[in-house]
């Protein structure tokens, strides 16, 4: 029997800045924003974003949340990464927002170019050169 599994929906992010990471994410990386959605409860925000392929981000808040312990070699989520056409071009974008990248490196595996940088929340994301 074949997996039922069709790909991957989105991934759930948790901030510690709310306005921040959501200027970053939307206006930064340029996600558009499906909904908003304040949860009185839980003293929390829901964004849920889309980019142009269809991926989503799910962004919570939540009071106080705690930090990451390590970065990246920590089980759980390793890193978050995002297509772009070119990298250099990618990197010379952000730049722009004086958000820095590390040096460009290649895949010895695809032969691929890629590099990291953070979020608000020091989470390490990639361009990845398709």
């Amino acid at each position: 029997m074949a997996s039922p599994i069709l790909g991957f929906h989105h991934i759930a992010i948790i901030c510690g800045d709310y306005a921040k990471s959501k200027h970053f994410y939307t206006t930064i990386l340029g996600a558009e924003i499906l909904a908003e959605t304040y949860r009185e409860a839980r003293q929390s925000y829901k964004l849920d974003l889309r980019f142009a392929d269809g991926s989503q981000i799910e962004l919570f808040s939540f009071p106080s949340p705690p930090p990451r312990f390590s970065s990246p070699e920590t089980c759980g989520l390793r890193h978050l990464a995002f297509q772009v056409k070119n990298i250099t071009q990618a990197v010379d974008y952000l730049a722009k927002f004086a958000i820095d990248c590390e040096p460009i490196r290649v895949d010895e595996l695809t032969g691929k170019r890629f590099t990291f940088f953070r979020d608000p929340d020091n989470l390490p994301l990639e361009f990845y050169e398709v």
